[in-house]
């Protein structure tokens, strides 16, 4: 099931929304359904409000089924509290689209022509669980006592910050936890699914699944000069012996 949300000024509390696509499945037009049509929920619409609901796709495993989207927020003003936001790999993408595809049908979608515009969400106590990369995209973001949970090996934030706005996503007081499954030192907090990428932590918990380098270039050497991630105030196991790459921030 897959649902669209267009309308402003609304509010939506206690209900499920859940949905089974896979990136890896085949679409009604005979090409793969690509990372940008599996959500379970699109909402383009502004000054929106969802209060203790959940957003899951449940195809399964990244590696077997790759990117599922459960929510995709390309509205401005969107606030979720105490909501619940769960799959594996892309979990939640927070628009806009960077610029430009770096392979053809990369950004296939409802929004893959639309204009690139500057958006604002706010998270306030919710649990968003994944594995790779599964919380991406471009928009400005805070999230205040929030759980980002670990499911698998991977990254939790892969941000597409523009170049032209100065926050991307910023992090308060939240905790980066696990299943039980996951290994110690697995997981990083980031990398940069573009170069201008943002991310911010302040005064977060890092659980042991945290590897000591913390942050993950992608490879993008470049990068380092153009991204801007930060850590002020950092504590938990995942928080000790730290060995920080020496173009990430840190108090």
């Amino acid at each position: 099931m897959q649902y669209i949300f267009s309308e402003s000024d609304k509010v939506y509390q206690n209900k499920l929304y859940s949905g089974s696509i896979g990136a890896k499945q085949i679409h009604s037009d005979g090409r793969p359904v690509h990372t940008f049509r599996t959500q379970t929920v699109l909402v383009d619409g502004n000054n929106i409000v969802f209060k203790n609901c959940i957003f899951e796709n449940t195809v399964g495993s990244g590696k077997e089924h790759g990117q599922a989207i459960a929510l995709y927020l390309d509205g401005d003003n969107i606030l979720l509290e105490e909501c619940i936001i769960r799959a594996n790999q892309d979990t939640l993408f927070l628009a806009p689209l960077p610029e430009k595809e770096m392979e053809k049908d990369g950004f296939i979608g409802p929004k893959q022509f639309t204009p690139r515009t500057t958006r604002t969400f706010r998270f306030k106590k919710c649990i968003i669980e994944g594995s790779v990369d599964f919380i991406f995209g471009g928009a400005t973001v805070f999230f205040d006592d929030c759980d980002f949970v670990s499911v698998d090996k991977g990254w939790v934030f892969a941000p597409s910050t523009p170049e032209n706005v100065g926050e991307g996503f910023v992090a308060r007081n939240c905790r980066f936890l696990c299943k039980e499954n996951v290994p110690d030192q697995s997981c990083f907090i980031a990398r940069p699914w573009r170069e201008y990428a943002k991310v911010k932590l302040i005064n977060c918990f890092l659980g042991s699944h945290i590897h000591p380098r913390g942050w993950d270039d992608w490879g993008k050497e470049y990068a380092h000069e153009t991204s801007r991630f930060e850590e002020t105030g950092s504590f938990g196991p995942g928080a000790e012996n730290r060995d920080l790459p020496d173009w990430v921030s840190a108090e």
